[in-house]
């Protein structure tokens, strides 16, 4: 026979007590501060020194290019002659080269004495075959083309943005129509379109913005849509769905702040783009005229005399790749940053 089930005793309540020590309320405490998506982001970005100096760098530019509207050594468009091709010459400095010296055959020849200018007059770059300040040119120069770059950009973002949403966002047949008209339009050559730009409107800001808009937003329009095309089926947007929201909000409340990331990413990789390809515009004849000065301006002149005067091509050449550089590795570290998965 099996043994009868004995009770269970019940325990005394003297064998509990309660546990109020500190230690016990510090160990269960959060202790670590919460943070959103876009401050742990942030918290990334910090720790990557090199994305950091570069948009140190990239303000810095951006800071001296906007104050040198007020303040420039000389004015970039005035002209004088008799001081053209005028070496670099910095106060204080006694260097060959950035003190007004040139060498002429075998002897360091001081070329501001030999061509009388008054004495307390400094041209730190020197100036080009017109006696312009390269120093103001390159100032108002890089104004130009980072806003060309940055006005191109905005419109990129705005028109790219919209197209992509739409078409990823809708599907179907709209869809397909719309990628069949991103497909013609990326077939045709850009050059092609800049040369029917200039037919339409004169040389300048404008034709060289409105070149890289038309085809320029492609790339963006491509990159949203298929983020969009991701994030419809996700569960959040079918919560949306469920609680009765229009399409409109759910996808500009829902879907459109989880794209932010590679917008910026994106808009970051674009810029250097533009900047490059006006350079590029205006160094084979298509884009800024005489006497605005831009990058591409500045490069092709100092192109006609390196071998003479290299210096007149050296400082724009620099600033550029400073730019171009800067950016990227910029883009680079928000990239690891927003998506740490992607880096390599």
């Amino acid at each position: 026979m099996s043994e009868p089930v004995r009770p269970i005793e019940k325990i005394p309540d003297h064998y509990f007590r309660l546990h109020h020590s500190e230690k016990a309320y510090e160990n269960e405490a959060i202790q670590t501060k919460s943070v959103n998506f876009y401050q742990d982001s942030w918290r990334r970005l910090k720790k990557n020194k090199g994305a950091v100096a570069s948009f140190v760098v990239l303000l810095l530019i951006l800071f001296i290019s906007i104050v040198s509207v007020w303040i420039t050594p000389h004015d970039p468009n005035a002209q004088e002659v008799r001081y053209s091709f005028l070496p670099p010459k910095i106060p204080g400095v006694s260097i060959n080269g950035f003190n007004g010296y040139a060498k002429q055959g075998d002897r360091w020849v001081d070329v501001y004495q030999q061509k009388q200018v008054p004495s307390g007059s400094y041209y730190y770059l020197g100036t080009d075959k017109f006696g312009r300040d390269l120093l103001s040119r390159l100032l108002f120069g890089t104004r130009i083309s980072l806003l060309i770059a940055f006005f191109a950009a905005f419109l990129d973002l705005t028109i790219g943005v919209a197209y992509g949403l739409t078409s990823g966002w809708i599907g179907g047949k709209v869809d397909t129509v719309m990628q069949r008209i991103l497909e013609i339009i990326s077939g045709v050559p850009t050059l092609v379109v800049v040369v029917l730009m200039l037919l339409v409107f004169p040389p300048g800001i404008v034709s060289i913005v409105m070149a890289m808009v038309l085809v320029g937003w492609i790339t963006m329009a491509r990159v949203v849509r298929g983020q969009t095309l991701q994030l419809k089926n996700q569960e959040f947007v079918l919560a949306a769905k469920v609680l009765g929201q229009s399409p409109l909000k759910i996808a500009l409340g829902e879907i459109f702040p989880n794209l932010s990331s590679v917008i910026i990413i994106q808009t970051m990789f674009t810029i250097p783009t533009a900047i490059f390809f006006e350079a590029f515009l205006s160094f084979i004849g298509l884009g800024m005229r005489a006497p605005s000065a831009s990058l591409g301006t500045l490069i092709n002149d100092g192109y006609q005399t390196f071998r003479f005067y290299p210096h007149l091509m050296w400082y724009p050449a620099l600033v550029i790749s400073l730019i171009m550089i800067s950016f990227n590795i910029f883009a680079d570290g928000l990239r690891d940053a927003f998506d740490p998965k992607m880096k390599g």
